[in-house]
């Protein structure tokens, strides 16, 4: 991480963090604006890191005992959208620390509810959960993905689908099913968790290229994943 004027930007594993447990809406419960757009075609994000604490010793809510890596941490950094971002740093009065760490908490457990988790009692009823999200996965990547024809069209617009698709549904479907089969790893044979890991580390990779831009394409996606319960 880069140290600028005592500032430290926060890790890319933070910043991957934060937009998982956002689930791509702002986390002010009286917003929830979604942070992907899609403008002329093309596929942005708006979403804004806030700091809790203020990342110098003079911003808002600031606490000069807290070190530049500290203020850099997930713990005390909020996915907002600009606006809500603008709100809580010019009236930093009416939004003190522990209401923007409420509001965090609340929202990632908001997300999880929405998400319907459920541990379950049999490799069967597993299965049944996890298939549709499978399944909603394989068919946006068969339509739209890199694999297609379209790919060698350049005036095509399917790419800019693709891109949209990726960030409205398949990065959500993806923590989805880790979150799934996290809650009932005890259903899981050897292999499906070692595959799970694998999986995993493909979401980690996936969302560091089409949230971040990272050029590599990272660990592909595990075939082995498509048969868990089975």
């Amino acid at each position: 991480m880069a140290c600028k004027k005592e500032r430290i930007a926060p890790s890319d594993t933070t910043k991957l963090r934060l937009f998982a447990d956002s689930g791509g809406f702002c986390q002010n419960p009286a917003c929830l604006a979604t942070l992907f757009k899609d403008i002329g075609g093309d596929a942005i994000h708006i979403a804004e890191m806030a700091h809790v604490i203020s990342a110098s010793n003079t911003g808002p809510r600031a606490d000069t005992r807290l070190t530049p890596e500290q203020r850099a941490r997930y713990e005390n950094l909020i996915l907002l959208c600009p606006t809500c971002h603008e709100i809580i740093d010019k009236a930093e009065t009416s939004y003190p620390e522990p209401l923007l760490q409420e509001w965090k908490h609340s929202h990632k457990e908001r997300i999880k509810s929405q998400f319907g988790f459920a541990q379950v009692g049999s490799r069967e009823e597993a299965r049944k959960m996890l298939l549709p999200i499978l399944q909603a996965n394989k068919t946006i990547f068969d339509t739209y993905g890199p694999l297609t024809e379209e790919r060698y069209n350049p005036e095509s617009s399917i790419p800019r689908v693709w891109l949209r698709k990726v960030r409205s549904s398949i990065i959500l479907n993806n923590r989805k099913i880790l979150n799934f089969c996290d809650l009932n790893r005890h259903l899981l044979s050897g292999d499906e968790l070692a595959t799970l890991e694998l999986f995993r580390q493909h979401v980690d990779d996936f969302e560091a290229k089409h949230i971040f831009g990272f050029e590599s394409n990272g660990l592909q996606f595990p075939s082995d994943l498509t048969k868990m319960f089975t």
